[in-house]
């Protein structure tokens, strides 16, 4: 009993020290993720002509910010627009092209992400270069993702930045850091 005892206090005390060490991997599985579906969208592009989206999990729950709005912690799909209208529309596996899925993300277990200047969506064309504003202004953009730990700021030790540049190279710096 007192074997059990020592190794129970022990656990107690090296418990807390794990928390920094596992959102700082959570943020790291996010940015892998995220980066792999940024590529497989660019190249998806460049193998359909171009209308790749990637958009935001409409979720509700501890994905949805204090305005309602959802944030990109709730996971993405992609998608080919077949009709170039920016949204994706009912699934019809018979029709060619359709607007299925390509691939789906699920939310990443207690993180929040968030992309400066989000529409919510990001589009790939037929070069592979992305754009994130609205469809008047589809002019390749930079991409600066903040991954942070749930209830955290981009200054936290565990945050990360994600910079993916217009000509598809993706660097991920430290949370405080700018692209």
């Amino acid at each position: 009993m007192v074997v059990v005892a020592i190794i129970a206090v022990l656990a107690a005390l090296a418990g807390p020290s794990f928390t920094a060490l596992i959102e700082r991997w959570r943020v790291r599985d996010a940015a892998e993720t995220l980066t792999s579906s940024i590529y497989y969208a660019r190249s998806e592009a460049i193998k359909h002509g171009g209308n790749i989206i990637i958009i935001k999990n409409p979720n509700s729950g501890a994905c949805t910010t204090a305005d309602g709005n959802t944030q990109w912690g709730c996971g993405w799909r992609i998608f080919f627009d077949a009709n170039g209208n920016r949204a994706q529309d009912t699934c019809v596996p018979a029709n060619t092209p359709n607007e299925c899925d390509l691939q789906v993300t699920a939310a990443p277990t207690r993180l929040t992400i968030t992309l400066t200047s989000s529409t919510g969506s990001l589009s790939f064309d037929r070069w592979g270069m992305q754009s994130h504003t609205d469809a008047a202004d589809s002019t390749p953009d930079d991409l600066t993702f903040k991954l942070m730990p749930y209830g955290k700021t981009a200054s936290d030790a565990s945050a990360a930045t994600l910079c993916a540049v217009r000509g598809g190279r993706i660097v991920r710096k430290k949370g405080s850091d700018t692209c």
